[in-house]
C-alpha cells in the first residue's frame, strides 16, 4: 500500500494505471468471495481504499490542487453563528 507522499509522487497516468491494475485485483477478490475462496478478507476493504485514495490524488493533480500534508478541509454546511435562534 503506498503512502499519500508515494502517490504525489507519481504522474496521473501512473495513477491512472495503478487504479486498473487494482480494479482487477478487487474484481478478482469479489469473485473468489462470491465462490467462498477468499481467505483474506481483510484484503478487500484495503484495496477499496487504496482505489479510493489514487483517484483523490488523480483529481487533485487534474484540479491543478496542491494540498497540503495532513490538512483537512473547513467542514461544510452552514455554521453555528448563522443559523442563530429568532425570538
Amino acid at each position: 500500500m503506498p503512502n499519500a507522499a508515494d502517490l504525489r509522487a507519481m504522474t496521473v497516468d501512473q495513477l491512472d494505471d495503478e487504479v486498473l491494475k487494482l480494479k482487477k485485483e478487487q474484481f478478482n477478490l469479489r469473485f473468489q468471495r462470491a465462490t467462498g475462496q477468499l481467505e483474506n478478507t481483510s484484503r478487500v476493504r484495503v484495496v477499496r481504499r487504496d482505489i479510493a485514495r489514487m483517484k483523490t490524488v488523480a483529481r487533485q493533480k487534474r484540479a491543478g490542487e496542491a494540498p497540503a500534508a495532513g490538512a483537512k478541509s473547513a467542514p461544510r454546511g452552514k455554521s453555528r453563528s448563522a443559523s442563530k435562534p429568532k425570538k
